[in-house]
């Protein structure tokens, strides 16, 4: 039986652009296959930056008031009466992602092309800058004593890396080459190194990025600010190429270089989204080469491993975790996200106060 749970929570509420309230609304209610979860730690995402600045990603606007954040972790507070797999106290990461199960992507295991998807802090669904979330049981996973809610929070951002190298079918001792080294891609870097590649070329124009992908895994780091980079990759691979191209900054040119690093028969695998919806590619390359290209949208069937890999990992992720704030701050929080890409690389946000673990 749950106990201590209030009958009401704050909440973060993004009005609109630039303009966020704290708020105290009732604690959400759960159905039988719900579990009420305290959240603990939740990390800002590019998105919810998006959303907070310009007010829409791509097809997906904000309309009415909407709680920010997706990247999250928490406790369990309470069980649904048909909810077998955790009970109060369980530590949880959470999936952000509700798919209806009954689709033809969700049978097939594609679920992340869900078209019934309810994805959190994606408009209208309210994400978890908020104390309590209700939340089905079969996507939320078990994390170790071990993990941290921090660490666990990760597994989102991770996971859009082990859905890229999934996609690509990265093979151990190959190359890799990922291009934008916000969140996703240095999570990318721990995904491609847990799938076995042996080198791993990254690329961007902040310093702190590059050190940090150094940190997790990257053997090679290049500052697009003083290198070309498909030159240094060229003489990093001896002119012959790299395997695998992972794009996740959403730049026209840099999904121009991704193409480029590639060697004959290689494959490019597209996470970041352009701003622009039509890109100019070199056609006659990716035919006369049998380039492979692969869109990566979200993640499927990736959590439960990706808590395993990131529990088992050396790299040392807390070095992500450059900044703190409680849930009053939510509005910080986000304009450290950004206005301070050179100093910071995962920005926290602690619904219930920072944890003590």
């Amino acid at each position: 039986m749950a106990q201590q749970i209030p009958q009401k929570m704050n909440i973060s509420l993004l009005n609109k652009p630039f303009d966020m309230e704290l708020k105290e609304v009732d604690v959400p209610e759960i159905g039988p296959h719900d579990v009420l979860v305290k959240v603990m730690a939740v990390g800002v995402c590019g998105s919810d930056v998006h959303y907070y600045e310009h007010g829409r990603v791509g097809e997906f606007v904000v309309e009415k008031p909407l709680i920010l954040g997706h990247e999250c972790a928490g406790i369990v507070a309470d069980v649904g009466s048909a909810v077998t797999k955790f009970k109060v106290g369980d530590r949880v990461a959470i999936e952000p992602g509700v798919t209806c199960g009954e689709c033809e992507y969700c049978k097939a295991g594609q679920y992340n092309l869900c078209p019934h998807v309810e994805f959190l802090a994606t408009p209208p669904i309210d994400g978890a800058f908020s104390q309590y979330i209700s939340h089905p049981e079969g996507f939320l996973f078990h994390i170790p004593d071990s993990m941290t809610y921090e660490q666990a929070t990760l597994n989102e951002p991770f996971s859009v890396g082990i859905q890229a190298c999934k996609r690509a079918n990265v093979q151990p001792g190959s190359t890799v080459v990922i291009m934008g080294m916000g969140p996703v891609g240095l999570m990318a870097v721990v995904a491609a190194k847990a799938f076995g590649a042996t080198n791993i070329i990254v690329s961007d124009l902040e310093q702190i990025r590059l050190d940090e992908a150094l940190k997790l895994g990257a053997t090679h780091a290049i500052d697009i600010k003083k290198e070309d980079v498909n030159e240094r990759i060229k003489e990093i691979t001896d002119g012959d190429g790299v395997n695998y191209a992972i794009e996740t900054a959403g730049n026209p040119t840099a999904l121009k270089n991704a193409l480029g690093s590639l060697k004959n028969g290689g494959t490019l695998a597209i996470v970041g989204l352009p701003q622009q919806e039509t890109n100019d590619l070199n056609i006659p390359f990716i035919a006369n080469h049998e380039i492979n290209i692969v869109g990566i949208f979200r993640y499927a069937n990736t959590y439960q491993m990706g808590v395993e890999m990131l529990n088992s990992t050396a790299a040392d992720l807390d070095s992500m975790f450059t900044d703190e704030y409680n849930l009053e701050d939510a509005q910080q929080a986000m304009e450290q996200a950004r206005t301070n890409k050179s100093g910071s690389l995962k920005v926290m946000v602690y619904p219930n106060g920072k944890p003590v673990e």
